[in-house]
């Protein structure tokens, strides 16, 4: 989950950060990405500097750029706050996470200006007037590469008002997390099944192709397997498979490779340690060939799911029909 927070100043941004980061949810601010900007350079960090560094870096880089720098350092398993999105391109970047929420933290003029008083900034406005004029410069933008609070709270997926007290406030975060943990996208089954087996795949020593294969029953996983050189021999990539070393044209000289099949080493390792697979399913990031889809038959594997198509036969799926074997595609989450 990625709550992004939008809204002016005084608004509470910083409360529903701080609340979220003490509740486990890792914390990221697009004006950081401009505070080290400003370190690096040497310049001090004021208000000032860091609406002028922020205008000149979207200037030269697009008005999403520190959203893109923020994106980057987010990691799939954890769940994240983002606070100072103040550009819609920065909320369009972000959306790129199927599971980002756009949030306006909203409340009065009147209620913001008095919060600023009691903080007492030195940077902050001394008079309401002035506190309004600061709100219209930076509500609406002059061009692409300013603020724009205005068109950045428009896009708000959500609004959380906090006109209240804290402790309301802390109660509608509380209710708003419930609420998205509920109708966050969570991966089926197969997308599920199918990434472990793409990350199974990173461990292939073979260097021509890197494919993966695991085997699953009752939605658990019972085997796993790589394509590459068998136990206790040189590996692919150390020179192990002569065929594979020489790039030799796919579908020529298979009877040369020294390579076991992803298929095939999921099942072997299964027989290694003693582990049936009759009526499992394989999911496996390739189609399989002619002597895995034998072995698949014979092993009492069910179903084979596959990522992408075999190119140079479609005898194994002719094969795996006769013998009652289903077998589907489905496309990559990528």
């Amino acid at each position: 989950m990625v709550i992004g927070l939008t809204g002016k100043n005084g608004s509470g941004k910083g409360e529903v950060a701080q609340f979220l980061k003490e509740r486990s949810f890792d914390y990221l601010s697009l004006s950081d990405v401009l505070r080290e900007e400003l370190k690096t350079s040497g310049q001090e960090v004021t208000r000032e500097n860091l609406i002028r560094i922020g205008r000149d870096l979207r200037s030269r880089y697009g008005a999403g750029v520190l959203a893109e720098r923020v994106l980057k350092r987010l990691e799939t398993d954890r769940n994240y706050v983002v606070d100072s999105i103040r550009n819609p391109a920065e909320a369009d970047v972000l959306r790129h996470r199927k599971d980002f929420t756009l949030v306006e933290v909203a409340a009065s003029a009147r209620v913001r200006f008095e919060r600023m008083r009691v903080r007492a900034r030195e940077s902050d406005p001394m008079t309401f007037g002035d506190f309004v004029k600061l709100e219209e410069r930076e509500a609406k933008r002059a061009d692409f590469a300013a603020q724009a609070l205005d068109e950045t709270a428009a896009q708000a997926d959500r609004v959380l008002k906090n006109e209240g007290t804290l402790e309301e406030l802390r109660r509608g975060v509380t209710e708003l997390v419930q609420e998205l943990s509920r109708i966050m996208p969570r991966p089926d089954w197969d997308e599920y099944f199918m990434g472990i087996a793409r990350v199974v795949a990173l461990r292939s020593n073979c260097i021509k192709r890197k494919v993966a294969a695991v085997v699953v029953k009752d939605r658990r996983v019972i085997s796993t397997g790589y394509n590459g050189t068998p136990r206790g021999v040189t590996n692919c990539n150390e020179g192990g498979c002569p065929r594979c070393n020489e790039l030799a044209e796919t579908g020529k000289g298979l009877d040369q490779c020294l390579c076991n099949h992803a298929e095939e080493n999921a099942i072997t390792q299964s027989a290694y340690h003693g582990v049936g697979l009759k009526g499992s399913t394989l999911y496996t990031t390739f189609a399989p060939c002619l002597l895995c889809t034998k072995m698949i038959i014979n092993s009492g594997i069910v179903e084979v799911v596959y990522q992408r198509q075999y190119t140079i036969e479609d005898v194994p799926f002719k094969l795996l029909r006769q013998a009652g074997v289903s077998a589907r595609q489905i496309a990559s989450s990528r």
